[in-house]
């Protein structure tokens, strides 16, 4: 992989660690582009090699007024990702308008877009997470951020243009490089800090009688293993389309704690807290990606096990003192 990749929200989380993945397989002509702002983002990119930086706006401009060339492709990560996100133009504008702009310009130009849709898209999965155009058509999402993400799919979809790209469904992705998410990071993150300053995990409480406190269920993948699918859908062009990116398998919150507690050889302690009543009707109580398009893939590498990651994660990048990938 030789020509240029541009890789938009590169200084976040998945971006980020999509570059060390690219600069392990000896690439670095990469344009990373992102919205530094106030945020430590920066530090994900310290130990990075790539070509430029780029701030999200001008590279927009840039993009459309023909500046680049010898460009292989996009991988478009960047996006406002908070579920509690209630400015609905905000969103509109920056994870649906500006994704449909590189997406025609990938379009018109015949290169390589990946992009990133969401979990998040499935709402309380009454109608299953299937990637197939029924269920892409009938989801209904129960946050903004995951409307925005399901209006690019659905345009793309209706358009006829969804084979000429792939899009990712990523679910409960967690690892290092988290870090400037604040309340946005992970479980695992959160839980971590909690143990070491009070000895305890404090987890919500369940409103749901078929599920017992804890009990909630999340399809949870390693950063590293997604990273892995996403490098896959750049290279091989085989891939089109939208796809599932999860375990497969769905594990619950209790699951996640005791693994944590084991990585840091920690008596297990958790506690049930109430949720915000704000929080309660967009509550996902069970995710669990359909990943049967890779099952059917021969020899294709195992993911990590959910105590193997959070063991990596616990112990090689949340204990020391720069945690960093």
């Amino acid at each position: 992989m030789v020509a240029m990749w541009i890789v938009t929200g590169g200084a976040g989380f998945i971006g980020s660690v999509l570059l060390w993945k690219l600069n392990q397989e000896g690439h670095d002509n990469m344009v990373v582009v992102d919205r530094l702002e106030s945020s430590e983002k920066w530090k994900n990119l310290r130990a990075r090699r790539f070509a430029d930086y780029l701030e999200a706006d001008d590279f927009l401009l840039r993009l459309e007024a023909h500046a680049f060339k010898g460009v292989e492709g996009i991988v478009h990560l960047g996006a406002n990702s908070s579920t509690t996100e209630t400015n609905a133009s905000h969103l509109i504008q920056n994870n649906f308008d500006y994704t449909k702009r590189l997406a025609l310009w990938c379009l018109a130009k015949k290169k390589r877009f990946v992009y990133a849709s969401s979990a998040a898209t499935y709402g309380d999965g009454r109608f299953g997470y299937s990637t197939d155009r029924e269920t892409t058509e009938r989801i209904q999402p129960l946050n903004m951020y995951g409307y925005s993400k399901q209006l690019f799919d659905v345009w793309a979809l209706r358009q006829g243009v969804l084979p000429n790209m792939v899009g990712i469904k990523f679910f409960n992705i967690y690892g290092p490089n988290e870090y400037h998410k604040g309340d946005m990071r992970s479980v695992v993150a959160k839980a971590y800090e909690q143990i070491r300053k009070e000895g305890v995990i404090r987890l919500f409480r369940s409103y749901n009688p078929q599920y017992k406190d804890g009990e909630q269920e999340r399809d949870f993948l390693y950063v590293k293993d997604a990273v892995d699918v996403v490098y896959d859908f750049m290279t091989k062009r085989s891939y089109k389309g939208l796809y599932n990116l999860g375990a497969g398998s769905a594990r619950t919150w209790n699951d996640l704690a005791r693994a944590l507690f084991s990585a840091l050889n920690v008596p297990p302690r958790i506690e049930y807290i109430e949720m915000p009543e704000t929080l309660r009707p967009k509550y996902q109580y069970h995710t669990q990606a359909d990943m049967r398009w890779r099952q059917a893939i021969k020899k294709a590498p195992p993911f990590m096990t959910l105590e193997e990651s959070v063991r990596d994660y616990a112990q090689n990048y949340l204990a020391k003192e720069d945690p960093y990938l």
